[in-house]
């Protein structure tokens, strides 16, 4: 009978030997049937022997670097196992993880899973409630924190562990002390493949974070999908500009790149320079980079075709990147950014893979191990309804539940599907095509409005930085598009801006598409980045009006 190394790997090799060949991978794969797995120990060490190819390599912005070989991890987060034994870290303990992108993190995660501890990965700029939140409602018995942030934790309540990494701060322990321990790891027992591994806290764009659980074969399994999406291949340097602390870090700073074999490859920065980034990319050989919307953007402010970057695989992650994004890229380097989609419930569900045609603007087809439907308010299949995913049976990439939360869990696992709270359309080749959150999505005059479509054409005007599209209240409408919209970086806010991308918007949108309202304002946004909607449709909904908000009426529209 194989083993559950032997079973991983047919899987993982079936998608690597059918890379460019979507039919048969969609088709054939099969996820593997495991009842004991641990990642770390079955697959990770295994395939660490001996292996001296960069598992790590964290580059900073003063040009030291450091580079850790897998057979080197693998030794170093058996030690580390071993300590933070010692220090108390039982199976099925809750460790709440608050670090920045250095090695320690690395060998704390794989030492984790080794233990079959749960761990709880924490961004650095979460606030004191919400570390006290994480704390109560995670049930989390360990704290492992930057130095720099064990002040955070100096007012909550709880009875948990301290390690500090990076500095002796009094009261914690110091990280530093786990080079003395033993090297030799031994498991105090088995983990199944269903037993709990990661609790993460959403961002919460729309509502209080809900606590997300994985098992030791949705995520490190799962994530197969997610090396397939981005073409990993063994060697490949993989960059995936994400902070710690959020699931798409575990998506491809983690899971998929050493699913694959590749070096996850790090730059930190103290402020985000595109120019640095293109500088990075051409001096360490990255073959593949994922960045979000934002990053991109970036990006295409400098004339990218300056560099002549090694890249061969480029995606986009955490929102739905825009056609013109996409676009200048492809024309200063021949590569297109390929789209896709998941959530921290999942691993990626749909995407465009390498050697595949992409279609503008679609996030393409649903990958292996995910059967997608469409349905409506009745859960009903459509052309165009909430992203859902079949359960019978369930995909190995899903989460178990939310913790703590059966009414929420039973909800979105309804009528046999998961239900992903997004809306798309579908087309007559089973291409998917992104239209909004359900709770963004509104009819203005008896038609539907896709605020993402809107704003894909508001941020090709060359002043617009990012834009938000939110219902807007109309006596004769119902409601109407308006957009709140963050400029670039020295242009001013003015009436004569506003009256040219109301007609810049005007030329390229469809009449019932039409932006009737226009507010120059900063963006509310998540902790990870993405816009709160949510606060600005509640604003709108009260009335109240912004200090610099035009409406096309007042130019004779």
């Amino acid at each position: 009978m194989a083993s559950p190394y032997e079973r991983f790997i047919r899987a993982r090799d079936f998608l690597h030997q059918h890379r460019t060949d979507y039919a048969t991978a969609y088709r054939d794969y099969r996820p593997p049937e495991l009842d004991e797995f641990n990642w770390a120990l079955d697959y990770f060490d295994t395939q660490a022997k001996g292996n001296t190819t960069p598992a790590l390599w964290v580059v900073e912005q003063d040009g030291s670097e450091r580079k850790i070989g897998f057979a080197d991890m693998a030794a170093r987060s058996s030690q580390v196992a071993n300590w933070l034994r010692d220090c108390g870290v039982r199976r099925g303990d809750r460790v709440l993880l608050m670090l920045p992108n250095r090695v320690e993190l690395w060998e704390i995660m794989l030492a984790g899973i080794k233990l079959g501890a749960v761990l709880v990965p924490t961004t650095m700029l979460v606030s004191s409630n919400d570390l006290q939140d994480r704390l109560q409602r995670g049930q989390v018995r360990h704290v492992i924190a930057q130095a720099s942030e064990t002040h955070k934790f100096a007012d909550l309540s709880g009875d948990f562990t301290r390690i500090a990494v990076g500095g002796n701060v009094a009261g914690w322990r110091d990280y530093a002390d786990s080079a003395t321990a033993a090297a030799g790891f031994v498991p105090d027992g088995i983990t199944r493949a269903t037993d709990p591994l990661l609790l993460y806290f959403t961002s919460g764009t729309t509502a209080k974070p809900k606590l997300v659980l994985h098992s030791h074969q949705s995520y490190p399994v799962g994530h197969l999908s997610t090396m397939y999406w981005i073409g990993l291949r063994p060697g490949d340097v993989h960059w995936n500009i994400s902070s710690p602390g959020w699931a798409k870090h575990a998506w491809s700073c983690f899971f998929a790149p050493w699913n694959a074999g590749a070096t996850v490859f790090v730059y930190n920065y103290e402020r985000f320079s595109a120019r640095a980034c293109l500088d990075t990319i051409v001096r360490c050989g990255v073959t593949s980079l994922c960045a979000p919307p934002t990053v991109w953007r970036m990006m295409i402010k400098e004339d990218l075709a300056q560099w002549q970057p090694p890249l061969r695989e480029l995606v986009g992650a955490g929102e739905p990147l825009n056609p013109e994004v996409i676009e200048q890229v492809e024309r200063a380097w021949g590569i297109r950014i390929r789209d896709g989609f998941g959530q921290s419930e999942t691993t990626c569900q749909i995407g465009n893979p390498p050697g595949q045609p992409v279609k503008p603007g679609s996030m393409g087809r649903p990958l292996p191990g995910y059967r997608v439907a469409l349905l409506d308010i009745d859960d009903q299949p459509a052309e165009e309804g909430e992203i859902s995913l079949r359960l019978d049976p369930a995909p190995l990439g899903l989460m178990l539940c939310y913790e703590n939360d059966e009414a929420k869990t039973a909800d979105v696992m309804r009528a046999g599907h998961y239900h992903t709270g997004d809306t798309a359309r579908v087309d007559e080749d089973g291409y998917y095509f992104y239209v909004g959150r359900n709770d963004d999505v509104f009819k203005s005059s008896d038609y539907r409005i896709s605020p993402f479509e809107l704003e894909s054409v508001l941020i090709e005007h060359p002043d617009v930085l990012e834009a938000a599209i939110v219902p807007s209240p109309d006596p004769v409408r119902l409601a109407v598009p308006k957009a709140f919209i963050a400029l670039r970086p020295g242009v001013e806010p003015t009436r004569a801006l506003a009256a040219a991308i109301f007609a810049f918007a005007r030329d390229r949108l469809a009449p019932y598409q039409r932006i009737r309202r226009i507010a120059f304002t900063d963006l509310p946004k998540t902790i990870s980045g993405k816009i709160r909607r949510v606060e600005l449709r509640k604003a709108e909904a009260a009335g109240d009006r912004a200090v610099l908000e035009f409406r096309d009426d007042e130019f004779g529209g």
